[in-house]
Order: C-alpha cells, then structure tokens, then sequence
C-alpha cells in the first residue's frame, strides 16, 4: 500500500531540486552550521550512552528524547551536506544589462520604486526586497532589460513593473 505524498514533502523536493543557488555568504554560514552540528553529534552520542545506562530503555524519557535529537542532528548534517555538495554559487554578475540571478534590480510598481535583490529560494525575504528567482516575480524579471516593461499576475491583479536599473 502506497501512503500519500503532503504537500509540503512534494514541495521540498522540487525546492532542493531545482533551487541549488546560495550566495558565498550564505554558503559559508551553512558551513559554520554543519561544523557546529557535528561538533554537537560527539556531545549528543555521548548523552544517548549515558542515558542508555539508567535502565529499562522502554520507560526512559531521558533517553528517547537523546535519541531523537541525535537522530535529528544526523539528519540535518546530511540536508546540508548534500545542499553543499549541489550548491551554485551566484557570482555577482559583469555585466548588469540583463536581470540575472544575482542581480539588484530597481523597479517601479504603482508608483513606488522598490529594490529588489534576486536569490535562490533558500536566501529570500520579500520583507527586505530579497526575491526568490523561482517566485511570480523573479521569474518575470530575470531576462529582461533596463526600461522594460513587465507586466505581472499576482492574486488575480495584474500589476506592471518597470525596470529602472539593474546592477
């Protein structure tokens, strides 16, 4: 018997499959992250022991609860391990004739410029204008030149960007 797919799984699949970009900083910050998680593996394999030897593992809290944070911390490790052996870094690009994935771009949206900065999916944060190149908008933008004109369907609106620049 097949068990259902959640949504959030299909999600994170097609997130890790498709979404690969991470700028340096954020690519050595997920190092200093996998060096303090395996660095706490040694402390969390130790406290599993210790409990393992207060009794009857069945009625040991202590225990099951060592044994699920070492499990999650091993599972972590592994996330990123394999993050960081996918990882594209985006370089800052030469040129900023065309929007790219790197890219800061100035635009106008009814009547008010914004910046916008176009990440991989795992750097975003539209409250402080970084942008996914997978959302509605990064995906209209990238391509497009200083002075275009894009016009975008965002919750059943349709709002236009204008390019301003892009550096």
């Amino acid at each position: 018997m097949r068990l259902p797919t959640r949504k959030s799984e299909l999600f994170r699949q097609q997130t890790q499959k498709d979404d690969n970009y991470m700028t340096k900083e954020a690519f050595d910050r997920l190092k200093e992250k996998l060096a303090k998680l395996e660095k706490s593996l040694h402390e969390l394999a130790r406290e599993v022991t210790r409990t393992q030897e207060m009794g009857d593992l069945s009625e040991n809290a202590a225990y099951q609860e060592a044994k699920f944070a070492l499990r999650k911390t091993m599972s972590q490790i592994e996330n990123i391990k394999q993050r960081i052996k996918d990882v594209i870094i985006i370089d800052k690009p030469d040129k900023c004739d065309v929007v790219s994935i790197g890219s800061i771009v100035t635009v106008v949206a009814n009547g008010k410029q914004k910046q916008l900065e176009i990440l991989g999916s795992h750097e975003s944060n539209p409250l402080k204008g970084r942008i996914s190149h997978l959302s509605p908008i990064g995906q209209a933008l990238l391509g497009h030149r200083s002075g275009d004109n894009i016009k975008i369907e965002i919750q059943g609106k349709e709002i236009e960007y204008e390019i301003i620049t892009i550096e």
